[in-house]
C-alpha cells in the first residue's frame, strides 16, 4: 500500500508515471516561477538523534519503484530520479558512505519481500505504515506528510479565505476514500458531493457543478497548475494533517533486526531536516508547495 492518498479506505496507488510525468513537463513559466510553502519540519531543533558507527557496513542498498512521481521514476534518459531517490543519496552522503551506497528499482509489489529476503537493506518508496507491518519491520521518523487540500472553483461565489466559508457549500470528495471520511469529522457544516472517481471530481470543480473539492493534496497542487485545469481553480485554505485518516507519512522502511541502520537513518534525516538539504530536495520536486 501507498501512504497518504486519496483512494478506497485501503489506500491504492497515486496516478500513473505518464500523468504525473506529462504534467510536470508543460508546467506553465508562472507555475514554475511561484513560490511554494515551506516543508514543515518533522524533527525538533533541540533533539539529538545519535549516529551510530556504520564503520563495519558492508554496502547499503536502498529499494525503490519506478512508478510514483514525482518520488520515484525514471527520467527522460532512462536513469532511475525522484524526491526518494536524491534522497537516499543525501542520505548517504550524511552517514560518509556514498562508497558503499546502491539504489535499486523493483515493482513495487515486490519490494517487501525483497526486503525480508535481504535482497536490499531499506525500502524507500512510500510503503504505507501499518500495525501489521510493524511487527516484521521498522520504519525510520517520517520525513515528509502528505497533506488533504481543497481546490476551489475561481468562479464560484465564496465569500472567505478559509475553510469555514464552505459551510453549506458544494464541495466534491471521491466516495469511499480517506478524504471523504476525513472531510465529513473535519468539516460537518460542508456539503459534501460524492463522485466515482478522481477525474469525475476534477471535471465538476472544473465546470463549476460543485464549488470546490477535497482531495489529496500531491495530485491537487500538480493538477491546478496543469493545463488541464485551464486556470479554473486554484489550492484553497489547508493544508491538513492527520495520521488518524492519512497516516504516519512518508518513512524508510527496515528490517527490526536492523536496529543501528534504523538509527543512523534517523540521525541523517534529521540534520537533513536542520540544515535545510531536505527542504532544498523537496523544492526542487515540488514546485508547486503541498503545503
Amino acid at each position: 500500500m501507498r501512504v497518504c492518498l486519496s483512494s478506497p479506505i485501503s489506500i491504492a496507488r497515486l496516478v500513473t508515471c505518464a500523468a504525473l510525468i506529462a504534467i510536470s513537463s508543460v508546467m506553465p513559466l508562472a507555475a514554475q516561477q511561484a513560490k511554494p510553502s515551506n516543508l514543515p519540519i518533522l524533527f525538533d531543533a533541540r533533539e539529538r538523534l545519535p549516529k551510530p558507527d556504520l564503520s563495519s557496513l558492508v554496502r547499503l542498498r536502498f529499494l525503490t519503484s519506478i512508478d510514483f512521481p514525482p518520488f520515484n521514476f525514471l527520467d527522460q534518459n532512462g536513469k532511475l530520479a525522484g524526491f526518494h531517490v536524491e534522497l537516499a543519496r543525501k542520505i548517504c552522503d550524511e552517514l560518509a558512505i556514498a562508497d558503499k551506497c546502491q539504489i535499486q528499482a523493483l515493482p513495487f509489489g515486490e519490494l517487501q519481500a525483497a526486503l525480508a529476503a535481504s535482497q536490499g537493506d531499506a525500502v524507500i518508496a512510500g510503503v504505507a505504515v501499518t500495525p501489521e507491518l510493524r511487527k516484521t519491520f521498522a520504519f525510520s521518523r517520517p520525513f515528509l506528510m502528505l497533506p488533504a487540500r481543497f481546490v476551489r472553483n475561481l468562479k464560484a461565489p465564496i465569500g472567505g479565505t478559509t475553510a469555514a466559508s464552505l459551510a453549506g457549500r458544494s464541495v466534491g470528495v471521491v466516495k469511499g476514500t480517506v478524504h471523504e471520511a476525513m472531510l465529513a469529522s473535519f468539516f460537518p457544516a460542508i456539503k459534501p458531493v460524492p463522485f466515482d472517481d478522481k477525474d469525475a471530481l476534477l471535471a465538476a470543480v472544473k465546470d463549476g457543478k460543485v464549488d470546490a473539492a477535497f482531495a489529496d493534496g500531491l495530485q491537487l497542487s500538480f493538477w491546478v497548475s496543469s493545463p488541464a485545469a485551464e486556470k479554473c481553480c486554484a489550492l484553497f485554505d489547508g493544508p491538513y494533517l492527520s495520521q488518524q485518516f492519512l497516516g504516519e507519512g512518508m518513512t524508510i522502511m527496515l528490517r527490526r533486526q536492523d536496529a543501528d541502520l534504523t538509527a543512523a537513518i534517523n540521525h541523517a534525516l534529521a540534520t537533513l531536516s536542520r540544515d535545510g538539504r531536505l527542504q532544498e530536495i523537496y523544492l526542487r520536486y515540488f514546485p508547486y508547495g503541498l503545503y
